[in-house]
């Protein structure tokens, strides 16, 4: 069984954040939350782990749209292609933000993350406890939305004990950040010719 884990939003404990990253290290799967929904998160070298959030959510890892959480901008040039200024000026005027954006992905991302596309998400959201693990993990946090957002849904959970109550047996640590957002981030394909907005959601992008 996981461990509900309350942590404050804007002054994570760094206790409880040292016991959170240990386990990330082992091979664990944390639900944590973002400047949006709640998110299941792994560390993105560990193939059992990401296999692991694949099966909870019934999709193939070749096939999902995972995102990674980066500490920021300076850290993106280790797992993309090179891409444009004008993205680049895009990225750093809407991050840290509500915002995940699609970038050609290099050799660097681990295999069991390349989808056909070969393409990655990346996300740098405006939350202390996100960033503050992954400043200790050292390494970008592999993040996945808890429900298929893309299958449609009547209701994201964002209770955290109502999501501790459901992924209990699935998980290993599910943390309570309190109320969490039902609406997803902003999705901006920057890997073509034009940049697009292929998911609006919270996020309104500022050009």
């Amino acid at each position: 069984m996981s461990e509900l884990l309350k942590i404050h939003r804007e002054n994570p404990e760094k206790r409880k954040l040292n016991h959170i990253v240990e386990k990330i290290k082992q091979g664990g799967i944390i639900i944590y939350p973002t400047d949006t929904l709640y998110a299941l998160g792994c560390d993105i070298t560990n193939n059992k782990a990401i296999e692991r959030i694949a099966k909870i959510k019934g999709i193939d890892p070749k096939k999902a749209n995972f995102s990674f959480i980066i500490k920021d901008l300076s850290h993106i040039n280790d797992y993309a292609k090179p891409f444009s200024n004008r993205v680049y000026k895009l990225m750093k005027k809407n991050l840290p933000g509500p915002f995940t954006f699609i970038i050609k992905a290099n050799n660097s991302i681990p295999k069991m993350l390349k989808n056909n596309k070969k393409t990655i998400g990346i996300r740098i959201p405006d939350s202390n406890i996100a960033m503050e693990i992954v400043d200790l993990l050292h390494t970008p946090l592999m993040s996945s939305s808890i429900k298929n957002i893309e299958n449609g849904f009547i209701t994201y959970p964002n209770d955290p004990y109502d999501i501790y109550e459901e992924y209990k047996y699935l998980v290993d640590i599910v943390i309570d950040g309190g109320i969490g957002g039902v609406e997803p981030s902003t999705v901006v394909d920057c890997t073509g010719d034009d940049i697009e907005v292929v998911r609006q959601g919270r996020g309104e992008l500022i050009f």
